[in-house]
């Protein structure tokens, strides 16, 4: 009979050798996500990091389970799991589609035969309709921008750019001078999944950024690396999300906008006004960069929303006291 010591030996051996083979697979599924995949960085960490729940999940509940072991009931008792942390019904449903495609590598790569999470279910996401800002909102806001400073001039010229374009604050931060086709009215940018595409920006945009690259811009001493990005921080530096964040809620606050705002609301007013403007929602899509058509079919709701406040606002039977 084995002594104690070398049964707990052996299990801590068992219990280390089933982590390094959780880690092995998890560092191959990030190469196929970068490599096969051409995912961007973002979403192979966000990926990373919900498989990464996973192991320690069954390190702490099932701690000989190899990737090979886990059934659909350990999975599901996983989802109770993390839904006892109280994790958003959005939060959930990407964990599960993060864990789906990781056992579905594992299939493609012959390290299993069959996925334990064909059958899970991905919990019902309640639709949110998007905060977004009238135009005389974005307006007021604008105005409140000190134009007298170098900072100023550029946090005006890409409030305007982003919402003139609908742009992601990762695409806003990442925009280059070799990304501006001037005569032909159009910027290219790198979305999600690194996928480029052209967006219209209007003639404002333009004439504004001309604006901060000719006369302020060009007085920066610029760092290393960052010679073509178009929005620079005082030190020379591409300007941050938080700086984004940042210049957003201080003019918010000072137009007296109590609306819980964020560099996203500017893309989804974007899309809102051209959706009350008749815009094609294909169009649309194309502008976002939306992969599925379902996504973009947001706007058609917060519309619909719009007219019925508009008519309950002002049509005449609704205003008898």
């Amino acid at each position: 009979m084995l002594s104690l010591t070398r049964r707990l030996f052996f299990i801590n051996s068992k219990i280390l050798i089933t982590l390094q083979l959780w880690k092995s697979n998890i560092d191959d599924f990030k190469y196929y996500l970068q490599v096969e995949k051409s995912l961007s960085e973002n979403s192979v960490v966000s990926y990373e990091s919900d498989i990464q729940k996973l192991m320690v999940f069954i390190e702490m509940y099932h701690s000989s389970k190899k990737p090979s072991d886990v059934t659909l009931q350990i999975l599901q008792e996983f989802l109770k799991y993390i839904a006892d942390f109280h994790f958003t019904e959005t939060t959930q449903s990407r964990i599960i589609s993060g864990i789906k495609h990781f056992f579905k590598f594992l299939v493609l790569e012959n390290y299993i035969k069959t996925s334990p999470a064909e059958l899970l279910e991905t919990p019902r996401i309640k639709r949110k309709l998007p905060v977004f800002l009238s135009v005389e909102e974005i307006d007021l806001m604008l105005s409140f921008i000190d134009r007298s400073t170098p900072e100023g001039e550029r946090n005006l010229a890409m409030l305007e750019t982003m919402y003139s374009c609908g742009l992601r604050v990762s695409e806003l931060i990442s925009l280059k001078l070799s990304d501006l086709h001037i005569n032909d009215g159009f910027i290219s940018v790198i979305g999600k999944g690194d996928k480029q595409r052209l967006i219209p920006i209007g003639k404002s945009a333009l004439r504004l950024i001309d604006n901060y690259l000719t006369h302020h811009r060009s007085h920066i001493k610029i760092k290393k690396n960052n010679e073509d990005m178009i929005f620079l921080s005082k030190r020379g530096t591409s300007i941050t999300r938080q700086m984004v964040f940042y210049v957003i809620k201080d003019l918010a606050e000072q137009a007296g906008i109590k609306k819980p705002l964020s560099p996203h609301t500017f893309r989804h007013s974007f899309a809102t006004h051209l959706v009350e403007g008749g815009a094609d929602l294909r169009a649309v899509q194309e502008m976002l960069g939306h992969e599925s058509i379902t996504t973009t079919e947001i706007y058609t709701h917060l519309d619909q929303h719009f007219l019925r406040e508009n008519i309950l606002s002002y049509h005449p039977r609704n205003n008898l006291k």
